[in-house]
């Protein structure tokens, strides 16, 4: 959403995505977020996009072999984690982009915010994390959908608006903001 109202699927439950180069400090930011927000009293939930091909379990384990045999999904608990693998054909991950994210929302239903590390194409809010050092022009540049830019560099011209790296505490405000703003 280029409006920059979080993505409000129909949990109700707000999404916005950290995107930014490799290296530019995507994860670093959402750690920083993750702690700020939940000090702030927000149950968040993350979760990791990313266009690579991973196998999530452990080829040759139980639960490994119980998808390869053809479960439609395939869950692990453990006194310390739970864990959900959906297994997804590839018409399944070329169809709808925004659809693929569903299977989070019911497992986030008592959440107050999904913050991805990733996904240039989705139609969710976007901020863009960027450093000059990583030798590329931001996203944001040429991507007009991409509604924060987060740096501390010197930035050249875009649409996005402009929040400094250095200031985590402002970057959550800001998405506090954007929640509020979606659920009046």
């Amino acid at each position: 959403m280029s409006s920059g109202n979080p993505e409000s699927k129909p949990s109700g439950i707000p999404r916005i995505h950290i995107v930014g180069r490799r290296n530019s400090g995507k994860t670093t930011l959402v750690c920083e977020l993750v702690r700020i927000l939940t000090q702030a009293n927000l149950k968040v939930a993350t979760v990791k996009h990313t266009h690579h091909h991973h196998e999530l379990d452990t080829p040759g384990k139980d639960s490994w072999k119980h998808r390869e045999s053809g479960a439609a999904a395939v869950g692990i608990l453990s006194p310390q984690m739970t864990a959900l693998f959906i297994p997804q054909s590839r018409e399944q991950i070329t169809g709808d982009r925004e659809q693929r994210y569903s299977a989070f929302y019911s497992a986030f239903s008592d959440f107050d915010l999904i913050l991805v590390e990733g996904d240039l194409q989705t139609t969710a809010p976007r901020f863009e994390v960027w450093r000059a050092e990583t030798g590329e022009p931001p996203y944001a540049a040429t991507d007009s959908g991409i509604s924060i830019l987060v740096s501390d560099d010197q930035l050249p011209q875009t649409t996005a608006r402009h929040l400094r790296r250095s200031e985590p505490p402002e970057i959550a405000r800001v998405i506090l903001d954007l929640m509020q703003r979606s659920h009046s």
